[in-house]
């Protein structure tokens, strides 16, 4: 199946609520758990790291980096103000220190991170080198990096069977934007290539259930 991109921001109010009423908890706790591993892998983080979500949405996975490494500078970054809007509502009440930037990713230059990662955001992006780019150009040496997003199925019968097996009873919103969202992903083998390109081919690509991908590795 080929590539079907869909539109890089969530900005309407509607996606928004329905994005941030969505119960994502068994995923984010999910990367949460990729994360710990990949720094009991590669050793201890700075003793005050300072930790980069991009395309964090309605914060999701910023909140939960916040809680679990207290001592970290934590910030959160997406184009959308409708979706930060709701994550620094949600910062707020847990009374969390967060920061939260709207901007494009190639506004990031000034940041040196200590660890880098992304839920879902790669099919979003018209040029996925971006993010590949942006990871490289904000990355402290030893860098952790975690990118975790779906993948592109081989047919569309493979398609209706994910969102069938996943979403069957969800909101229609929802069930459209996973469905487009599966025919915006990347295969593994793209993803592979990009990194190549990029210079980053020591990252590793896998596979993770029957939907997603994980790349993750070290900036040298």
């Amino acid at each position: 199946m080929q590539r079907q991109p869909e539109p890089e921001l969530m900005e309407g109010r509607q996606q928004v609520q329905a994005y941030a009423a969505a119960d994502f908890g068994a995923g984010d706790a999910h990367t949460l758990g990729l994360l710990a591993g990949l720094i009991d892998r590669t050793g201890a983080l700075p003793p005050t790291p300072t930790l980069v979500d991009l395309g964090c949405g309605p914060g999701n996975i910023t909140l939960r980096l916040a809680k679990a490494f207290p001592e970290a500078r934590v910030i959160g970054v997406d184009g959308s103000l409708e979706m930060l809007a709701v994550a620094e509502h949600r910062a707020k009440a847990l009374a969390l220190n967060v920061e939260f930037r709207c901007c494009d990713l190639r506004s990031l230059d000034g940041l040196r991170a200590d660890l880098v990662t992304s839920n879902s955001l790669l099919h979003h992006l018209h040029q996925p080198d971006l993010l590949w780019r942006t990871t490289a150009v904000i990355a402290a040496p030893g860098c952790r990096v975690l990118h975790r997003d779906l993948r592109r199925p081989p047919t569309m019968d493979a398609l209706d069977q994910l969102q069938q097996r996943h979403l069957s009873d969800a909101p229609s919103l929802l069930i459209r934007d996973f469905r487009a969202s599966l025919a915006a992903a990347f295969e593994i083998q793209e993803v592979e290539d990009q990194l190549h390109e990029a210079g980053l081919g020591s990252w590793t690509v896998e596979p993770e259930d029957d939907r997603y991908l994980v790349v993750s590795g070290l900036v040298k």
